[in-house]
Order: C-alpha cells, then sequence, then structure tokens
C-alpha cells in the first residue's frame, strides 16, 4: 500500500479504540521478531510534561551525538510527527512499508491491536531498522499497561508531573494515577521524579523499592532563574548554568528532570559533555507549548487542555503580558474537564473566542461560549478555526495579544495559518 492507503487504515483503526493490555501489541511484536529487545530506552509517563521532557532528552542524546529516535503523541500537523529520528520524521514511504508488513499480521489476529498499538510496533521495528542508539519513549496513557510498557527495562523511567486527567480509565486520585504511571519503573533501572505532592512521591518510592530501582528526585530549590523573555530563559541548576528557548516557569522544572536524568545516564555509561547537555537544552523545540507563533499583535499557541496546563498558561500570560489585553482563542473537547480549566484561564482573560477543535469530541463553539458567558466578559463564537482566528487577531489590533489554548486539536491547523 502507498502512503495515503496507510494512513486510511491506520484511521480505520481508532474504532478499536483504548483497550489497557500489552496482550495484542506483546504478539504483534512476536511475529515481528521483538525489535524492542535490540534496542535501549528512555521511558517517560506522567500528565503533564512528559513530552516537553521527551523532547529536551532527544535533543541532548543527538547533541551527544547519540542516533536517538523519538516516539510521541498526539501529533499536530502530520501523523508522521509521532515518530522520528535525530529530528526527522519517518519517510511518507517508510511508514507505507512498515504499515504493509504489519497489516496481515494485526488483521489475522482475533483480539485485533488498537490504533496506538499499531503505531507503537511500527516504531519500534522502524527504529530497529535504523539502529538506534537509543529512544525517548513517550507514554501514551497511563503506564502499567500502555503499549509503550511492552520494552524491557529501560535506561531510566521518567515520572513527570501526575495531575487528574482521564480518570475513568487511571483512577479518581492522583495516588491511584501515579500508581499506574509507576509501571514503567521495572527491575534494574534507574527512575527519575519530577518533585511533586509527598503522597505522589511515596507511591513511586513505594514501587522503585518492589523492583530495587534506584529513585532520583529533581530538587527544584536548586533552580535558579537568571533572565526570561520572550526570547527564552536562562537559568541555573545545581550550580550549572544553561540557556533555554521554551517559555514558563514550569519548562524550567521540566529542564531539571532531564537534568538529574542526564546524571543517572552518565552513571550507567552514557557519554554526554557539559557542552553536549548545553547545545541539547538550547536547541530544543516543542511547538504549541505556550510558543510564540507572531507579533505585532502577539500571538501565543499552547495545547494545554487539563487545569494543570492551565495554571502555567494563565501564570505566564500574566507574567509576559502583564499590561496588554489578553483575547483567549478557545476549543475544547467536551470529555474534558473544561469548567476546572475555565476557572483558571479566566484570571487572565480579557475575552473570548470560540471555536470548534478538529476531532468527533470536540465540544461545539456555541456551547462553549454559552459556558463562558458566566464570567461576564465579552465571547464570540466562530463557525471555523480560521474565522475564530482573525476574530481574535481584530480584537487585539495592535496592542492586546492573542493566546490560543484548550486542546492540540486545534494547535496544528493554526500553527499552519502562520505558516509552520
Amino acid at each position: 500500500m502507498d502512503y495515503r492507503e496507510a494512513l486510511a487504515y491506520i484511521d480505520g483503526m481508532q474504532w478499536f479504540g483504548s483497550k489497557p493490555g500489552l496482550e495484542r501489541v506483546g504478539a504483534l511484536l512476536e511475529q515481528l521478531g521483538r525489535p524492542q529487545d535490540a534496542l535501549k530506552f528512555v521511558h517517560i509517563a506522567g500528565t503533564n510534561g512528559k513530552g516537553s521532557c521527551a523532547a529536551m532528552a532527544a535533543s541532548v542524546l543527538r547533541a551527544a551525538g547519540y542516533r536517538t529516535g523519538l516516539f510521541t503523541s498526539p501529533y499536530l500537523s502530520r501523523f508522521n510527527e509521532r515518530m522520528q529520528i535525530d529530528a526527522r520524521e519517518i519517510p511518507d514511504e517508510t511508514l507505507a512499508e512498515l504499515v504493509t508488513r504489519i497489516r496481515p499480521l494485526a488483521d489475522a489476529m482475533e483480539d485485533h491491536p488498537t490504533e496506538f498499538e499499531l503505531m507503537t510496533a511500527a516504531a519500534l521495528l522502524w527504529y530497529r531498522q535504523e539502529r538506534c542508539d537509543i529512544v525517548v519513549l513517550e507514554v501514551g496513557l497511563g503506564g502499567r499497561f500502555d503499549a509503550t510498557n511492552i520494552i524491557g527495562c529501560p535506561e531510566a523511567a521518567v515520572i513527570m508531573n501526575i495531575g487528574l486527567d482521564h480518570t475513568a480509565v487511571l483512577g479518581d486520585t492522583v495516588e491511584e494515577i501515579a500508581a499506574e504511571k509507576a509501571g514503567v519503573i521495572k527491575p534494574g533501572c534507574e527512575a527519575v521524579l519530577y518533585q511533586q505532592r509527598q503522597s505522589v512521591q511515596n507511591v513511586v518510592l513505594e514501587k522503585c523499592l518492589s523492583v530495587s530501582a534506584a529513585l532520583h528526585i529533581a530538587d527544584f530549590s536548586q533552580l535558579e532563574p537568571e533572565f526570561d523573555s520572550l526570547d527564552g530563559q536562562v537559568f541555573s541548576y545545581r550550580g550549572e548554568r544553561y540557556a533555554l528557548p521554551l517559555l514558563g516557569d514550569h519548562q524550567l522544572r521540566n529542564a531539571a528532570v532531564v537534568l538529574e536524568l542526564v546524571q543517572v545516564l552518565r552513571a550507567r555509561g552514557w557519554k554526554l559533555s557539559p557542552e553536549a547537555v548545553e547545545r541539547g537544552l538550547y536547541a530544543v523545540r516543542w511547538p504549541a507549548r505556550f510558543e510564540l507563533v507572531h507579533e505585532e499583535p502577539y500571538v501565543i499557541i499552547d495545547g494545554g487542555h487539563n487545569p494543570q496546563c492551565a495554571r502555567s498558561v494563565a501564570d505566564n500570560l500574566l507574567h509576559y503580558f502583564p499590561d496588554r489585553r489578553r483575547i483567549l482563542l478557545v476549543g475544547v473537547l467536551a470529555d474534558k474537564d473544561y469548567g476546572a480549566l475555565f476557572e483558571i484561564l479566566n484570571e487572565a482573560a480579557d475575552a473570548y473566542v470560540c471555536v470548534t477543535p478538529e476531532s468527533a469530541r470536540a465540544l461545539p463553539a456555541e456551547a462553549l461560549a454559552e459556558h463562558l458567558a458566566r464570567y461576564g466578559k465579552p465571547v464570540t463564537a466562530c463557525e471555523s478555526i480560521r474565522a475564530g482566528l482573525d476574530a481574535a487577531l481584530e480584537q487585539a489590533g495592535a496592542e492586546a495579544m492573542v493566546c490560543a489554548v484548550g486542546s492540540l486539536y486545534m494547535a496544528g491547523a493554526l500553527r499552519s495559518f502562520f505558516g509552520l
């Protein structure tokens, strides 16, 4: 099959939904020769920050000269973004070849793999074919029963910030969710943890003790911001100085976790010089995470869609744009806790423009506008993302700013309007 046919087949698998368990992906990979066994991994789980952490870790490993795979989800503009080697997306023809090879095996299985399981298998097969030195693997959902957890012992298992998301699957408390995400910690690996509430840290520590895995917790008291503007940040961690193009205090905390990861990898024999770490952090790119895409007026795009993300976005808006009127271009999925999301975002909003994200699960713009009317601020509902952007820019003029937030399912379209 060609690339278009491959994407159509992948898209057709989405009706299988998310089915926890490793049996299907394990059986499929067994038929493919267990490519995961030939690879080394950094495995990253968490509610917030895992994508940023993955991007930073991969950038550092690349800067050190390692052939580095990166597996993330979801994508913004093109499906191929989910699988990269050395910052290059998987070629169309290669993805088509992999899906052509996998399809008859998957279709013959009584319990058919899900879309995410197929893509995990395809990515692992590609990374082995390309002889990656190491793969930075981002968990899709949860950890313990996520398809990516089919790998053996990783070089390091990283647990980022834990919050309430996907509660119907993972649990009703952050401690229950932490237990699911800590399932990526295996005997013989090292664990790195984002510093957070003690009850969550205790859950992760208990898991580490049960499998004799050493735990390394980032110490945010060792973070010292030195310079901060819309061009990026300079900070020090444990006395060493770094520059980071990503914006917001939360990205400094994410970077601190990566720097703890660097120490763990060095102890396991990976050659990561101070210069490579500096270059890697300085060169990292991670789109749609409080990303400045336009000036005059300023336009920020952020894919944040839960209360934890909303807190970071609201704080960043008040920090970087304290004296500007802030127009929020917003769209959400109906199954998200958008009520809690906007209770936080409203602190930094002067007006709202509502759109419908590009997803079957999207809340219609009119319904969102009706919800936001409770805040007594100007609200506009638009028929398309393009129309919403035009309306927000018109309202902003030259003196205000626009922040698009609420769902990654509109971030890709918005970036394309700016030629990104």
